[in-house]
């Protein structure tokens, strides 16, 4: 197939319904799909299925010593993921949710190996795009949200920026035009008894230990 012909335009701001059903779809059956989060351009896969994993992984070019982050639309797919949603991590959804940061958690049993990387951790943030979310909430389940791009090469903005090898490698390409970019979501672990900032983004660190620091006082 031609790559002209895998890309389908869709509004980002109020996404049609039947290009949505289209795109989840394709993931529930396996496949890999290029869609727009809220600063970048990401690689969407069924977040249970260890194949569609592993071709993210492959389309990427990406070690599999590094987790996959995933994204969910409520606390209950979320709880169907994960051990616990501990205080620490409920207040940080509610103050900066959706978007802006991603959670790491303490992953269950239900998810795949080459997801969490055998670290029993997962990466989990709640989609800030209207399409990323209408995307999840049509597949019923958690999608990856790793960005669509070559291991060790930036992400990119606009589909005119999406390298040709993933382009010829996904099965599907949502282009909802040019994204804002940006310092993409903070990344924070709270699976101990103190948060640590994995990677500081859009949101501060002291941003976020001045939300955590409310819930003390």
């Amino acid at each position: 197939m031609r790559i002209s012909d895998k890309i389908i335009k869709i509004d980002p701001d109020k996404p049609e319904p039947d290009l949505i059903k289209e795109a989840a779809s394709i993931i529930r059956s396996g496949g890999v799909v290029v869609f727009p989060t809220r600063c970048l351009y990401g690689l969407a896969a069924d977040a249970f299925n260890d194949m569609a994993i592993e071709r993210v992984f492959e389309i990427k070019g990406r070690t599999e010593k590094k987790p996959l982050l995933v994204l969910a639309d409520s606390h209950l797919m979320i709880s169907c993921i994960v051990k616990d949603i501990p205080p620490m991590a409920q207040q940080i959804m509610k103050s900066f949710w959706p978007g802006v940061v991603t959670v790491i958690l303490e992953a269950n049993n239900s998810l795949p190996v080459n997801l969490t990387a055998e670290t029993g951790k997962i990466g989990i943030r709640k989609p800030g795009h209207p399409v990323a979310m209408a995307l999840v909430k049509t597949v019923g389940a958690p999608i990856t949200g790793t960005s669509a791009n070559l291991s060790g090469f930036p992400g990119c903005f606009s589909i005119a920026d999406l390298d040709p090898k993933i382009a010829e490698e996904v099965d599907l390409i949502i282009d909802a035009g040019t994204l804002k970019g940006g310092a993409g979501s903070t990344v924070v672990d709270v699976t101990g008894e103190h948060p640590v900032i994995i990677r500081e983004g859009e949101v501060s660190e002291n941003e976020i230990l001045a939300v955590l620091n409310l819930m003390h006082s």
